[in-house]
């Protein structure tokens, strides 16, 4: 079965870190670039960050740059989003997206980041 599974997400107050996994399973996780985007009430889903299929490149948006971190183990077919200084403004259901080579596309269920004191 094809899926990437979410997980660690939570309410954590400003300040504060969390860890999200997904975990990848059904098909050739390597051949895949990893994302990581979030959707918050009222507004767009949009980009985090990004990582190519070996994990040597990554991207991330401006408003997270310097306190997300992404990585993958092409072994444990994981992605990681290690988020740290968290905001308010980074409450949102945060989904973990897989685009292959040649353009297919999968998507997570999304996991809950709660920023809030």
């Amino acid at each position: 079965q094809v899926q990437l599974v979410e997980s660690g997400g939570g309410l954590v107050q400003p300040g504060g870190s969390l860890r999200l996994s997904c975990a990848a399973s059904g098909f050739s996780f390597s051949n895949y670039d990893m994302k990581w985007y979030r959707q918050a009430p009222g507004k767009e889903r949009e980009l985090v960050a990004g990582v190519g299929r070996t994990g040597t490149i990554t991207n991330y948006a401006d408003s997270v740059k310097g306190r997300f971190t992404i990585s993958r183990d092409n072994v444990k077919n994981t992605v990681h989003l290690q988020m740290n200084s968290l905001k308010p403004e980074d409450t949102a259901v945060y989904y973990c997206n897989g685009r292959h080579i040649f353009g297919r596309e999968l998507w997570g269920q999304g996991t809950q980041v709660t920023v809030s004191s």
